[in-house]
């Protein structure tokens, strides 16, 4: 009876050994599937990621001068904005609104001149009145009136010029920015004043160095 006793218990126990081994091994398998999915949504995750940055950087349009020069000979101050040089522009405008101003300004006075001298000239007296009373000490003194008639004149004209050549320095603003924008210009491209020593003459001296750093190019990734 005790030997049939010790067979069952340990018939028992062997099953139940068995049957716990085989619930950890299901946990165990379980575990390690779930790990893997994980572990590919990740890395799937990570891929998509970096194509998503890839196609970013091909897609990115390139700048292009000619289009800020362009714009900038159509309206002044568009070329810098392409070059998003936005603080430029006041400064354009700055520029052409003076020559914009004066010419206003000896236009007015170029006419006031003008008219004033035909009528002094001619002996007008029924239009007197119509001389600018700043001109009426010159009745008597038309060639004072030609002189300022002719000086207000000559200004007007440079007032258009002046205004022509504000526009072109703006074009050529943006033309230039819009090439130096493909151009690294940190703080790699530097110039360095370093002294040096002539042996031969057992003089010292000063050298300059330039240092410039070509533009990394970016690679494409290996698909």
């Amino acid at each position: 009876m005790l030997l049939k006793k010790i067979i069952i218990s340990l018939l028992i126990s062997f099953v139940c050994t068995s049957v716990h081994a085989q619930n950890d091994k299901q946990k165990l398998a379980s575990t390690s599937i779930m790990d893997t999915s994980i572990k590919i949504k990740a890395d799937t995750t990570i891929v998509s990621k970096d194509s998503t940055v890839s196609k970013d950087s091909i897609l990115r349009k390139k700048h292009d001068p000619a289009k800020a020069t362009r714009r900038s000979a159509i309206l002044p101050g568009w070329g810098q904005a392409y070059n998003h040089e936005y603080w430029k522009i006041p400064l354009v405008y700055a520029a052409l609104a003076i020559p914009a101003a004066t010419y206003v300004y000896n236009n007015k006075w170029y006419k006031r001149t003008r008219d004033a001298y035909t009528i002094v000239v001619a002996v007008d007296t029924a239009n007197y009145d119509k001389i600018d009373p700043k001109l009426t000490q010159f009745i008597g003194d038309p060639q004072s009136l030609q002189y300022y008639r002719n000086q207000f004149r000559r200004d007007q004209d440079y007032s258009i010029l002046f205004f022509l050549l504000a526009w072109g320095v703006n074009v050529v603003d943006a033309t230039v920015f819009g090439h130096l924008k493909e151009f690294d210009v940190s703080d790699d491209l530097s110039m360095h004043v370093k002294p040096t020593y002539n042996f031969s003459t057992k003089t010292p001296g000063l050298g300059i160095a330039f240092n410039f750093k070509t533009p990394s190019r970016k690679t494409l990734p290996s698909f």
